[in-house]
């Protein structure tokens, strides 16, 4: 017979595999916030995109994700009310976690980019109810997430067409695009490193420097006092000046390239008189354009899943780490609430698991379904999108990647040409993300209710 501590192992190790699976289902689904644009626009193959990501959201889970699930397990309920019952509290994120899974499979199944948080939101607030009744729930909490369903994508989606509208009128519709484009490669690398860096690049200095001990040492040492948010401008700008000079290194090299093929067809007749071949047509300037735009995207996804990886995986292993802490304290989860470093290994092995299998669904239909991207459109919904998310996070709204995704392609799409967006793949997606946070909110509920009864049989 095994013992106590055999019996927690052995349930601590179901309850991983469960949120392995919930993440494999956040993975496939969510994924598509950074990688779907790129795909659509031919920036990226689907193999491409895959690979990528998945390095990506790995490492931005494991090494930043820490302090994203705090909220997410804690934060829609009354604690006052679950704090004297902490068991009842486990087995109803158990429930959040069957009850997510199934939502996001069924969701990704379909190809619809559903919001994660929303699921376990509502998978929460099901549960809690059922529970302890409806006081039991912040219900403030849920009804600003609910305002958040329009507020971001129309949010996101002006700010998108707003970007493209610059890169059309500023670059893409005038005579001579190419000299356009060099002038504005220095402002395209500023715009995108600015949104991105503050995104990310805090967090990287705080971990690489800050609990390193670097930055007091080389204070104690040289008497540097060097703030985190100077070494974070400094990062950015050489950043950006060396992106603006590569960029340009290739534009030049592209423009050669582009002036020898135009020289080869002038000497094509055999005479080498005037070429009887028809010119080139005014779409190759473009086309370089969009070359060259291919490379901003490719590098926006990069840091967008990065991103990703770092803040969402909160919502597939949150129910996992309040559950690892309710069975190591016997209590419900207080202010020392963190997340274990193998949770979040499980979570970031999951979202990788699921998007190798299932992230092609998804990435087809924001990529692809809603309108056809080029690279300038694409990366001006991603650079839209992480703008959004930015100001959110720095109001403390909690808002969907997966809505302001989809806003700004469908931003871009009303700038570019607003009969071609597809209105029934719209009408798709708005259906699942009305009902995802009641249909999660149902099946955690069930789920609960039949725990709780065979509990008590």
């Amino acid at each position: 017979m095994l013992d106590t501590s055999g019996v927690v192992f052995l349930q601590l190790g179901a309850m991983a595999a469960l949120a392995l699976y919930v993440a494999a289902n956040l993975g496939a689904n969510d994924v598509a916030n950074s990688m779907g644009t790129s795909v659509g626009s031919k920036a990226l193959t689907l193999r491409q995109a895959i690979i990528v990501a998945g390095i990506l959201e790995f490492s931005g889970a494991v090494l930043f994700g820490q302090g994203v699930s705090e909220t997410l397990a804690t934060g829609v309920v009354n604690a006052q009310v679950f704090a004297a019952q902490p068991q009842v509290f486990l087995i109803g994120m158990v429930s959040v976690l069957i009850a997510c899974g199934i939502w996001l499979q069924i969701a990704t199944s379909r190809g619809l980019p559903v919001s994660s948080s929303h699921a376990v939101v509502g998978a929460i607030a099901g549960f809690s109810c059922v529970a302890a009744g409806i006081n039991a729930v912040d219900w403030r909490t849920i009804g600003t997430i609910s305002l958040t369903w329009v507020a971001t994508p129309v949010a996101s989606g002006a700010l998108a067409a707003l970007f493209y509208s610059v890169v059309k009128y500023s670059i893409l519709d005038r005579p001579d695009p190419l000299s356009q484009m060099r002038e504005w490669i220095p402002w395209l690398s500023a715009a995108m490193l600015s949104v991105f860096g503050i995104i990310v690049l805090p967090s990287v200095v705080n971990v690489a420097l800050v609990q390193t001990g670097a930055i007091a040492a080389a204070h104690d040492r040289f008497g540097w006092n060097l703030p985190i948010h100077d070494i974070v401008i400094g990062i950015g700008a050489i950043a950006a000046i060396g992106l603006t000079l590569n960029s340009w290194k290739k534009l030049e090299s592209v423009e050669k390239e582009e002036e020898r093929r135009k020289k080869e067809e002038v000497k094509g007749d055999k005479g080498f008189g005037p070429s009887t071949k028809p010119s080139p047509t005014p779409t190759v300037p473009h086309t370089l354009i969009e070359q060259q735009m291919a490379r901003f995207q490719v590098l926006s996804a990069c840091f967008v899943a990065f991103a990703h990886g770092s803040n969402d995986v909160g919502n597939a292993v949150a129910p996992l780490a309040a559950i690892a802490y309710i069975r190591r304290t016997g209590s419900f989860p207080s202010g020392d609430f963190s997340v274990p470093l193998w949770i979040l290994v499980v979570g970031g092995a999951g979202i990788v698991i699921g998007l190798t299998i299932w992230g092609k669904n998804v990435i087809a239909t924001v990529g692809e379904k809603i309108i056809e991207l080029q690279p300038s459109g694409g990366f001006c919904a991603e650079l839209a999108t992480a703008t959004t998310v930015l100001l959110a996070s720095r109001l403390g709204l909690p808002v969907s990647t997966s809505h302001a995704l989809v806003g700004a392609v469908v931003g871009v799409g009303l700038i570019k040409a607003w009969k071609t967006v597809r209105l029934q793949t719209l009408l798709s997606i708005g259906s699942a993300w009305l009902v995802t946070i009641p249909i999660a909110a149902g099946l955690a509920a069930i789920i609960f209710s039949i725990a709780q009864s065979i509990g008590q049989f």
